[in-house]
């Protein structure tokens, strides 16, 4: 490389490496604005606040009265979310509200309503209640994990081990 300089400037030829070195530094700068745009692009546009399951409309909800049949509720506010398997009958429409601060923390839970449709033998509606997230119970699950084979030492690699320990 430094030949070929001598010899431009010995014919008269005058190099620009200032105008390379701008050039080089100029697409390095562009590259870097693209990555951080692209970053950037993926946070944009977030909203923090997300509707999970039923989404509940006040309006449907006061149109069912009580007497009126399975049917019509069907009609008025869809399939039920999940419905009662044990001693009455009832259709049960759950909703949550989950909001993010900053897109990669954990959603914490704004609001949950379970909207619950007691009916009778009949198949009338007896009572429609409306529960919140204050009328609920926290509930302390018990984490219990099988272990996987592999990572218990078994019987024999201990009394290998014991033996290669004399």
């Amino acid at each position: 490389m430094q030949g070929k300089i001598r010899e431009m400037r010995l014919m008269g030829v005058k190099s620009d490496l200032s105008g390379a070195k701008w050039r080089g530094f100029a697409s390095l700068r562009f590259a870097g604005a693209a990555a951080l745009a692209l970053t950037l692009g993926g946070c944009l546009g977030y909203d923090g606040t997300v509707q999970h399951g039923y989404v509940l409309d006040t309006r449907s909800l006061e149109q069912v009265k009580a007497g009126a049949s399975a049917e019509q509720v069907l009609t008025v506010l869809g399939t039920p979310s999940t419905t009662s398997t044990v001693g009455g009958d009832a259709w049960y429409y759950i909703t949550q509200k989950t909001e993010r601060k900053v897109q990669f923390l954990e959603p914490t839970v704004v609001d949950q309503r379970v909207v619950a449709i007691y009916f009778s033998k009949a198949k009338r509606v007896e009572r429609v209640a409306n529960y919140g997230l204050e009328d609920g119970k926290a509930i302390d699950f018990v984490t219990r994990t099988t272990p996987t084979g592999g990572t218990e030492q078994s019987f024999v690699m201990n009394a290998l081990k014991g033996l290669l320990r004399f």
